[in-house]
């Protein structure tokens, strides 16, 4: 079912413009998801830390975020009321379902920071979320596959269709995911798969040849 924006609009309403104190995360997190919502990006609500547990899922677990439902792929596109409800008392972690909108490319931070100088010098930004246990994301239009050459690459996962990844301001034991490109700079357009993945090629060529990114860039044209 297609919400109206102004249904979506509707599920702002009463949420304070200043919070203050541990509510504050909360709220955040809830205007998030809505935002992400309304663009039609699967919001799904996810474990969150205690100490150095994730709870939200059947009591305790070692590992997370990872979603809060286990029929959670039956609840992608749900209503604003719902996803506005999923935030109203917990501080869920903020996750995007990927495979039918966004799917995103998630390597180390090393080629991360390589792989976004390419996109910096090509003039194209892209999505790109991190963690703070050094892993980022780049988002990008679905459909796409893992090229062989870098399948074979330790490190680097396609979050596609039966996946998920944390969004901003999801929290972590130590800090909370963040942007490392908004996706307003791109003016919330998603890149190809086949773009991405160059941007990769020729980032790991720069790490490997301690070459300008500039340079590589000139001699493949």
């Amino acid at each position: 079912m297609h919400w109206s924006a102004e249904r979506w609009q509707g599920a702002f309403r009463g949420v304070p413009a200043h919070p203050a104190g541990l509510t504050s995360s909360r709220i955040e997190l809830r205007v998030q998801a809505v935002g992400f919502a309304s663009r039609g990006w699967p919001v799904l609500p996810g474990t969150y830390p205690e100490g150095d547990h994730w709870i939200g899922r059947h009591g305790r677990q070692e590992h997370g975020p990872m979603p809060v439902h286990r029929d959670w792929q039956t609840r992608l596109g749900t209503s604003p009321d719902d996803v506005t409800a999923w935030w109203a008392e917990h501080p869920y972690s903020l996750l995007i379902a990927t495979g039918s909108t966004v799917d995103a490319l998630e390597v180390d931070a090393t080629l991360g920071r390589a792989a976004a100088s390419v996109l910096r010098s090509l003039g194209f930004p892209v999505p790109i979320v991190a963690t703070p246990r050094g892993r980022w994301y780049f988002l990008m239009a679905s459909g796409g596959e893992l090229a062989a050459d870098l399948a074979d690459v330790p490190g680097i996962r396609l979050h596609g269709k039966g996946s998920w990844v944390a969004m901003p301001p999801s929290a972590y034991p130590g800090g909370q995911v963040h942007w490392r490109v908004k996706p307003e700079v791109c003016a919330w357009r998603l890149p190809t798969p086949d773009f991405v993945q160059d941007a990769f090629r020729t980032g790991r060529e720069h790490l490997d040849n301690n070459a300008d990114v500039a340079e590589l860039l000139a001699a493949g044209r």
